[in-house]
């Protein structure tokens, strides 16, 4: 990677205090917008006022799209969508040629890819800030978003030394999401338990950096394969798919695994009374029950929105600020 330009990769490249600074920028770009004053967004406006954002996908989406261009526009880019069916990229001009080219003509790259290795490859050749806005190993927008959501939702807890950390529980399989949140919630002083279906493990390389982690933060981390076990007591219920996308041919099987960890009543009255339940979305019935998903204690569209603020966070501090966390404008 270029030593010159700070990219956001993964949640792990980042210091415990340079994570904590990305939730507060997002926190702080909501309230501007919530707010709506005209000389706050018109200010906002003109940081990259003539400028162009590239998102470069491989992969469908929703959230991260529409999050993505209204971040953009917010400080004054114009996004510019590069679908897999717009440009060349794998299939008349290489990779490289593809990196080199549109990052000579825009702003900053925000790409949702197949593989870590691509997200690599890009920030090795581009010219301009990489965000990583998803793939196969991380999700690191997602977890500045969630970390915002879980922050609004226990402020008083959290603010409370006296109280014990809180804990998290993943119910599911051991994908990208969890890997950049668990990191996350574990230099926030958060507690995580993990719990994916007999034959699916968590990747041996994020155990170890959370492991480090949870050791110098105080926290702790534990995977099991036991979904009721990691409920009890958990202050926020998460999940995710079960099937991603480019699983779709295993579909059957997958479902058959996760048989007995579908989020319902019975592992919700295992948690704590005033839990939170969170999932990324696009939802699927096999990962949690209509009464959980619509209930009281469900905050799946608090947390969508925040994707906005992310977004708005990660241009901020690696485009517009250069990835200087110590001078932020």
């Amino acid at each position: 990677m270029s030593n010159s330009i700070r990219h956001l990769t993964s949640i792990k490249d980042l210091t415990d205090e340079e994570f904590k600074i990305l939730v507060d920028r997002a926190q702080h770009y909501k309230t501007i917008f919530k707010n709506g004053a005209s000389d706050d967004f018109q200010k906002n406006h003109l940081k990259l006022l003539g400028r162009t954002v590239a998102l470069i996908f491989t992969k469908r989406s929703t959230r991260t799209r529409i999050s993505t261009e209204g971040a953009a526009t917010f400080f004054g880019a114009q996004p510019m969508f590069l679908g897999k069916e717009d440009i060349q990229l794998g299939v008349n001009e290489s990779f490289y040629d593809t990196t080199k080219v549109v990052s000579s003509m825009v702003s900053c790259i925000f790409a949702r890819v197949n593989s870590h290795e691509d997200i690599q490859a890009l920030c090795k050749d581009s010219s301009v800030p990489i965000i990583n806005s998803l793939c196969d190993t991380y999700h690191p927008l997602q977890a500045i978003c969630d970390m915002l959501t879980i922050k609004e939702k226990f402020a008083t807890h959290l603010n409370d030394s006296s109280k014990p950390n809180l804990k998290i529980t993943w119910i599911g399989d051991a994908n990208n999401v969890i890997n950049d949140m668990a990191l996350a919630c574990l230099k926030l002083g958060m507690d995580v338990a993990i719990a994916t279906p007999n034959g699916i493990e968590m990747d041996a390389n994020i155990m170890n950096e959370a492991n480090k982690i949870a050791s110098q933060n105080g926290t702790k981390i534990e995977a099991t394969h036991d979904s009721k076990s990691a409920s009890k007591g958990a202050n926020i219920l998460v999940t995710d798919t079960f099937v991603s996308m480019g699983e779709e041919f295993a579909k059957e099987a997958k479902l058959k695994q996760f048989q007995g960890f579908q989020i319902n009543k019975e592992l919700a009255d295992l948690a704590d009374p005033e839990f939170k339940f969170m999932h990324c979305l696009p939802r699927h019935h096999e990962e949690v029950t209509d009464d959980v998903f619509y209930g009281k204690h469900s905050i799946v569209f608090d947390e969508a929105e925040n994707r906005l603020y992310a977004a708005m966070a990660a241009i901020d501090v690696f485009v517009i600020n250069k990835g200087n966390f110590n001078n932020l404008k």
